[in-house]
């Protein structure tokens, strides 16, 4: 079973059994054929359609399809995914960030954001001299910074706060 949800919120159940494609109960009648690399030809109730895959974050579940020139993206979860989000365990919740520690010993050299400042996995939060290499400490997760703990120029002990979210 999975769980389709387009950007607008409209949610539908897939299930498929042997042969057959049921979507929210019932029986989905298609015909498709691939006519290039991601690109495919759907009929459906006598309509036709061309549906190109354009992007696909299969770690997040997320594709973004363009169906008939018009971009639609969806996210799907499967069983485990539903579960999880029942038992209040979703993967949303795990890529919350608190904080920044430091790695190691160092020297403050650059500070990269300030308080209010919305960041994205990956962004380069600051930059830690230790042992005469300069290290870009990126942020772990998205969020939104708090508070910064440090000043340019501090010297730092290895797991110290350095930025909270």
């Amino acid at each position: 079973m999975l769980q389709v949800k387009t950007a607008n919120d409209k949610t539908w159940q897939v299930d498929i059994e042997k042969d057959t494609i049921l979507l929210n109960g019932t029986p989905f009648d298609w015909d498709i054929q691939a006519i290039a690399p991601n690109t495919y030809h759907i009929i459906k109730d006598s309509k036709s359609y061309t549906a190109e895959l354009i992007a696909a974050d299969y770690q997040a579940k997320s594709f973004t399809f363009k169906i008939n020139g018009v971009k639609q993206t969806v996210s799907v979860k499967d069983r485990f995914d539903l579960l999880l989000d029942k038992l209040g365990m979703s993967n949303a919740d795990a890529q919350k960030v608190n904080d920044v520690k430091a790695p190691m010993p160092g020297l403050i050299l650059d500070i990269k954001v300030q308080p209010g400042q919305e960041v994205k996995k990956g962004e380069p939060l600051l930059i830690l001299e230790a042992m005469k290499m300069e290290n870009i400490l990126k942020s772990p997760g998205d969020g939104i910074v708090k508070e910064v703990k440090v000043q340019l120029r501090q010297n730092v002990e290895k797991n110290q706060v350095l930025i909270l979210f």
